[in-house]
């Protein structure tokens, strides 16, 4: 029988057949939109190049190459809490810089954890026609 640690270790996620590699989210200016493209899962282990990104983004708003930050959520498969503390505090951030963050084609998963934690209200949709 193998021997059982004293304390539970941290489960190393990069062995978990079920989950692809995190590839940090990309920045780009499209016209006057700052557009970041997260992919995956968005959680406690990929929340912060999350939050750099979006991080980056603002520095496109502050240095008035931008007017406003759109979130393509397309490729998101999945977000937790912590993914949604990273978009609420960029929100913040955001709204100090006088810009807003936008969420295009968020998953159900998504949509359902805005809803249900009341923060739906605060990124407005930018969904294609």
């Amino acid at each position: 029988m193998p021997e059982r640690p004293d304390r539970l270790d941290r489960l190393d996620r990069s062995d978990r057949p079920d989950r692809e590699p995190a590839t940090p989210p990309g920045v780009d200016i499209v016209g006057r939109t700052a557009v970041v493209r997260p992919v995956g899962e968005i959680d406690i282990d990929t929340a912060p190049a999350l939050s750099r990104a979006l991080t980056h983004a603002l520095t496109y708003v502050a240095t008035s190459r931008a007017d406003r930050i759109v979130a393509d959520c397309s490729r998101v498969t999945f977000c937790d809490s912590s993914g949604l503390n990273t978009l609420i505090a960029a929100r913040l951030q955001a709204v100090e810089a006088g810009a807003t963050i936008h969420l295009a084609n968020p998953a159900p998963q998504l949509q359902r954890l805005l809803q249900m934690t009341g923060a739906a209200p605060l990124f407005p949709r930018e969904d294609p026609a």
